[in-house]
C-alpha cells in the first residue's frame, strides 16, 4: 500500500491540520484513515445536510470547552463556504445555553481563524 498524506485523506483537503495533529496522521496513516471513516459514516448516518453538521460540530466543540476543535470545525467551515458572521452567530446563540464567559470564549477561538482568514 502506498503511503499517503493525511490531506489526501480528509474531507477538507485545502485546511492544513495542525503541526501535531498532521504529524500524527502522517506517522500513523491507518488510525487517521479509520478516524476519518468514522467520520464520514456518523456524518452519512442521517439526513442533516453538511452545512447544518459543520455549525453543530463547532457549536458542539464550544460546550465541550476545546479550542483546538472549535479552531477546526471553524476553519473548516470557512474553508467550506461559510461566513464568518454565521460562525459568530453560532457563538452568540451559545450565551444562554453555555453562558456569557464561555460563549464570549468561543467567539474568541472562532476569531482566531475568522480574522486570520480576512487579514
Amino acid at each position: 500500500m502506498s503511503k499517503q498524506c493525511a490531506s489526501d485523506l480528509t474531507e477538507t483537503p485545502e485546511v492544513t491540520l495542525p503541526a501535531t495533529a498532521g504529524c500524527v496522521a502522517d506517522q500513523q496513516p491507518e488510525l487517521w484513515r479509520a478516524y476519518q471513516e468514522l467520520g464520514a459514516a456518523v456524518a452519512a448516518a442521517g439526513p442533516l445536510e453538511s452545512r447544518t453538521r459543520r455549525l453543530i460540530h463547532l457549536a458542539l466543540a464550544m460546550g465541550a470547552d476545546s479550542e483546538g476543535a472549535t479552531h477546526s470545525h471553524a476553519r473548516r467551515a470557512l474553508a467550506e463556504g461559510l461566513t464568518a458572521a454565521e460562525l459568530d452567530h453560532v457563538a452568540f446563540l451559545a450565551v444562554t445555553t453555555l453562558g456569557w464567559p464561555q460563549a464570549m470564549r468561543g467567539l474568541s477561538w472562532i476569531r482566531d481563524v475568522s480574522c486570520k482568514k480576512q487579514g
